[in-house]
């Protein structure tokens, strides 16, 4: 886009300017003309825009409706709290993150705080001033030898070729530099993701990576692989929050020679991975591949993730690991609200259990096998916000992994055409001409900063609290507002009637 941008636009002023002179024509248009492609010309080059970057006049239109009072965003555009799947508050929150600048709101909450559904944090009176180093958790049971410190809150599953190349490098250079995970996504290792940063290697039920010609697990492919440096974390992907049952989609038109070459697949054609594993087929078969795994890495942590459907199947995987005494070294567990995945819209919108209930059951379960010990729970879903993070550790989770919240750090703006090959700021498209777009140092940065003063949001509500670390946090930190009611008729007539007693002494 860029290049057609300077290409024909010489070609249009020159033509302009020489029809005005031979007509000799008022001299304003090819002015104008000039100075908007000047302007252009500098979008075209800055990196801060991938929108300008790619549309280097077009692209204004969106931030001209942007920045039109609130009354006029209201009435004919997007209210703060509107838009789906991510309304419009929690985006900006983001971006101001991302960018490093203040991300206070003027004039108090746009939500509807005396609704029945409100969730909020209990505050102390006697609040603790926050702890300025960020949280870290310990990741690898007793069967583990290259046991991995990661961060909290971490990039979940988004394969090269679901995302395009210059994002995978800006997200893995935020994740050096901030020293936090990412993960791969099923589609394999790609030198996009080698820039530094720790990985967790996600293997699919495409193994893609570590697959032979027949398209089964290979354990030499793998050995190699696994035995990178980088890689600190291997993850079994069982089933995922957007299309869980259903097997990981490429499109076609994403799926460019250069990707077909690292996942071993013939280019060009859409990719659908088998919805279950070929490589076991009960919880036994599951728990000694991961044994498996995790000897071939050289005793690296190996766990899965799931999005938890039929609870009696995740119920007998816990079972076997008492019987086999083999315990992976966490468990990754997916909300079916969904996630970056192309998928059916009955699978997105019907199909699993949401995080909070898959979290609560999942953590219930390992406390009655006496397995909670054994194995860190990461939850991954639309854990997007401080808060966020905070209600899925009061649920049961050590650690979360999100992925659209550091898209939206690496500049996504919700267009909703991840599936199209058509992302306008160069994410999740390989089209070269958009991709053009994303400028890898300076979100690069962005993604460092977003992770950075998410989780100091969270330091700064854990001390607000009162509480002093995160294995303090539980569900009694938190209030609901069909508590309200309960609280109303339980106490306040007791108060009235304690203030009337006491009058009536005097």
């Amino acid at each position: 886009m860029r290049d057609k941008f300077i290409k024909y636009g010489i070609i249009v002023l020159i033509l302009v300017w020489a029809i005005s002179l031979l007509i000799r024509a008022h001299y304003w248009i090819p002015i104008l003309l000039t100075c908007i492609y000047a302007i252009g010309i500098y979008n075209a080059f800055q990196t801060k825009h991938a929108i300008l970057r790619n549309f280097p006049v077009l692209g204004y239109f969106r931030y001209f409706f942007e920045s039109i009072s609130p009354e006029m965003q209201q009435y004919f555009i997007e209210r703060e709290t509107d838009g789906k799947p991510f309304p419009r508050n929690e985006r900006s929150a983001v971006y101001r993150r991302a960018k490093n600048i203040s991300d206070t709101v003027p004039f108090g909450t746009q939500l509807e705080v005396n609704h029945r559904k409100y969730e909020g944090i209990k505050h102390s009176i006697y609040a603790k001033s926050p702890n300025e180093e960020l949280p870290k958790v310990w990741v690898g049971g007793e069967q583990c030898t290259q046991k991995y410190e990661a961060s909290l809150f971490n990039i979940s599953a988004m394969s090269f070729g679901s995302l395009s190349d210059r994002a995978q490098m800006a997200l893995n250079k935020g994740a050096k530099k901030g020293q936090f995970y990412h993960n791969t996504g099923e589609g394999g290792i790609s030198p996009y993701h080698l820039e530094g940063g720790d990985l967790c290697w996600q293997i699919g039920t495409g193994y893609f990576g570590c697959r032979d010609d027949d398209g089964r697990f290979s354990p030499e492919i793998f050995t190699k692989n696994a035995s990178l440096p980088n890689v600190k974390m291997i993850e079994i992907k069982l089933s995922q929050g957007a299309k869980p049952g259903h097997g990981g989609v490429l499109p076609g038109s994403k799926n460019t020679p250069e990707i077909a070459a690292i996942r071993h697949v013939r280019p060009g054609l859409t990719i659908i991975s088998p919805p279950s594993h070929s490589a076991f087929s009960d919880p036994a078969g599951l728990l000694r591949f991961v044994q498996q795994l995790r000897e071939l890495s050289g005793g690296k942590p190996v766990g899965f993730k799931l999005c938890i459907g039929d609870t009696k199947e995740f119920e007998d995987i816990c079972v076997q690991m008492n019987v086999l005494k083999i315990y992976p070294d966490f468990i990754t567990v997916d909300g079916a609200e969904g996630g970056t995945g192309a998928a059916p819209p009955e699978f997105s919108d019907g199909v699993g259990m949401p995080l909070e209930p898959a979290l609560i059951f999942v953590n219930r379960t390992l406390k009655d096998l006496n397995l909670r010990d054994k194995i860190r729970i990461i939850a991954s879903g639309k854990v997007l916000t401080a808060l966020d993070i905070l209600r899925a550790v009061a649920m049961g989770a050590d650690m979360c992994n999100n992925a659209r919240g550091f898209m939206f750090a690496l500049g996504c703006i919700q267009a909703l055409r991840c599936n199209t090959n058509n992302c306008p700021t160069g994410v999740a498209t390989q089209d070269k001409m958009l991709i053009k777009g994303l400028d890898v140092t300076d979100k690069s940065e962005r993604v460092y900063h977003f992770h950075k003063n998410t989780l100091r949001t969270c330091n700064e509500l854990i001390a607000a609290a009162g509480r002093s670390s995160y294995d303090e946090v539980d569900a009694s930190m938190f209030m609901r507002g069909d508590e309200f009611e309960h609280l109303s008729d339980l106490y306040f007539p007791d108060i009235l009637g304690n203030i009337k007693e006491r009058l009536t002494k005097y």
